[in-house]
């Protein structure tokens, strides 16, 4: 079946830009507002403009859009000059407490000095440690000015702590950065359950040893995962383009995509991975091994899954306008929310967990106590 872009208007432009820049120096006025409008959704006007530089093009586009890429890139600069402050103030503060982690994310593409790094915005550093070595690395970062970004509730902390693949996220009192300390790359509760331990055993040393990433094809089915198991699509172009960048870099190595495709089958991310070489290629045009497609079929899900799937996932992760059918979008980016939702915790546990937050939303129970799945008694003050 053919996966189709979501006839948004304007759109095609910008995504030609965005894989072919040097169709950036056609562009007439108003196909600029909305290369400029769909960027700017996207966290991409940055990358834009560095893209219209390494295609040779700087100066044959208008010079008002080179004002707009130049504001972003400031911004951009500003926040990865953050970025690497905050992470080397990290790594000494958890040097000090005998806490080795792996950057995740935005941060790991920063300090690997990857490509599709340049001019990239990055909301908050994540990163990686073992399970038991979860309470150190908090009480580390703790000491070090990192505290928690809003008063928790008893049910929200244990909520976290008990079901989720990272700690509540902390904000340093000084910087507002936030970190988020993950012990795995999905909930404990998700139906997919990818072993931490061989992600952290097989971690890169980057800057001499002082810090790490994961290994390459980790990256890959981390930031798949992420997209397809954890959270909604709405707007997820960025990180699907992500994806695409890194397939392309990595790609161009020996060996990368069969030694993927093994990994995926040993950390269970095989269905995610299915999905991401699929939308990058239909809505993205990422070259994907013909072989690494027919490796992957047996994970595609069930024939009206993949129907669905193909619908829902380009009218939801791709930037919009008021010209684009709005209730429909909508109503596809609240059936693969609940879809995230699903996937996430057990049906009993997630409807356990939504009516103890629907009443809460409407003023009931506040300061009442509840009981946790452990039959610990708790209150929500």
């Amino acid at each position: 079946m053919t996966i189709r872009r979501p006839p948004v208007p304007g759109l095609d432009v910008f995504l030609d830009a965005l894989t072919r820049p040097e169709t950036m120096e056609r562009l007439k006025p108003v196909e600029w507002n909305d290369v400029l409008r769909f960027a700017r959704q996207t966290a991409l006007v940055a990358r834009l403009g560095y893209l219209a530089r390494e295609a040779g093009i700087w100066e044959r586009i208008p010079e008002k859009a080179r004002q707009h890429f130049d504001s972003a890139a400031v911004i951009s600069r500003d926040n990865q000059r953050m970025i690497r402050f905050e992470v080397a103030r990290i790594a000494d503060t958890l040097a000090h407490a005998d806490v080795p982690f792996a950057l995740l994310k935005g941060a790991a593409y920063v300090w690997s000095g990857l490509d599709m790094s340049r001019d990239r915005l990055s909301s908050d550093i994540d990163i990686l440690v073992a399970r038991r070595d979860l309470d150190a690395a908090e009480a580390a970062v703790k000491l070090a000015g990192w505290v928690p970004m809003k008063e928790e509730d008893d049910y929200d902390d244990y909520y976290y702590r008990a079901w989720m693949h990272e700690l509540p996220p902390l904000r340093h009192r000084d910087s507002n950065t936030v970190i988020d300390i993950h012990h795995t790359i999905l909930p404990v509760t998700s139906r997919l359950h990818p072993d931490p331990a061989l992600l952290l055993g097989e971690m890169v040393p980057i800057e001499g040893g002082r810090l790490h990433v994961l290994a390459p094809k980790d990256i890959v089915l981390h930031a798949a995962a992420h997209l397809f198991y954890d959270g909604d699509f709405d707007r997820r172009l960025r990180d699907l383009y992500d994806l695409d960048r890194l397939l392309a870099h990595f790609g161009e190595r020996p060996g990368f995509w069969d030694a993927l495709v093994r990994r995926a089958d040993i950390l269970n991310l095989t269905r995610p991975l299915f999905y991401t070489l699929r939308y990058c290629a239909a809505l993205l045009g990422t070259p994907v091994p013909s072989s690494v497609t027919e490796r992957l079929a047996p994970s595609a899900p069930s024939a009206l899954a993949l129907f669905a799937m193909d619908r829902l996932v380009p009218r939801v992760i791709m930037p919009r306008n008021a010209d684009y059918p709005s209730r429909l979008t909508s109503f596809a980016a609240l059936l693969l929310y609940i879809r995230s939702h699903w996937l996430k915790m057990p049906p009993m546990l997630l409807a356990r967990h939504l009516l103890r937050k629907a009443f809460k939303r409407v003023g009931f129970g506040a300061g009442a106590e509840g009981t946790m799945p452990d039959g610990r008694k708790v209150s929500q003050h």
